[in-house]
């Protein structure tokens, strides 16, 4: 099962349990509540009592499973999400270093008297206009001899695109569904707990 399905699927069930929690507390309280108010209102109300208790451990229990199932699901995320921001950082730095080492050379070869295209000269004065300026001024100095011409060292660049949203590579991993917990429904849980159908809850 893919991450992103994961977290959509047992973020729902968290959501479905936890609203199911809240509404059975509520229902405790009130019972709590009506049984105080009348002298045997403990006696009339156990059963009702009872079946609310056994409910909302049900749905707790069961709220405790998907939540911890999603804890791994999360760190799945993150991990891969980790993973794939820290390899575009490294090839980003990795491109930075090789691109710093062609506007040097380039520098270099303007410094010698060569010719370079165009478009090397431009990449040399967008990184830094002093060191274009520098490489020039020594190219004057060097206008006597021979030129040497050259292609452009970013010719061999393959277009590599977009990279990768971080995001959506942590979304699109998979996750292992074999420890996953079932996805039953909080009436059916408070159904198997009572061993009764919803409507006497």
């Amino acid at each position: 099962m893919k991450i992103g399905e994961a977290r959509k699927i047992y973020s729902a069930q968290i959501h479905e349990y936890q609203n199911q929690k809240l509404d059975l507390a509520k229902r405790k309280k009130a019972l709590e509540h009506k049984m105080n108010a009348i002298p045997n209102g403990r006696e009339l109300y156990a059963e009702e009592a009872a079946t609310l208790e056994l409910s909302y451990h049900a749905i707790s229990d069961k709220y405790e499973e998907y939540r911890k199932y999603m804890e791994e699901i999360m760190e799945a995320y993150n991990g891969r999400l980790n993973a794939e921001s820290a390899k575009q950082q490294g090839e980003a730095i990795e491109k930075a270093g090789e691109d710093m080492v062609k506007v040097l050379e380039v520098a270099r070869r303007i410094a010698k008297g060569a010719s370079v295209p165009p478009s090397d000269e431009q990449k040399l004065m967008e990184f830094s206009m002093e060191l274009y300026l520098a490489a020039k001024n020594l190219a004057m100095m060097n206008a006597m001899k021979e030129k040497e011409e050259y292609d452009s060292l970013w010719d061999d660049e393959e277009e590599t695109g977009e990279p990768a949203d971080p995001l959506e590579v942590a979304e699109d991993g998979e996750i292992s569904s074999s420890g996953a917990p079932e996805i039953v429904s909080a009436e059916d849980t408070i159904a198997a707990a009572v061993g009764t159908s919803v409507g006497t809850v």
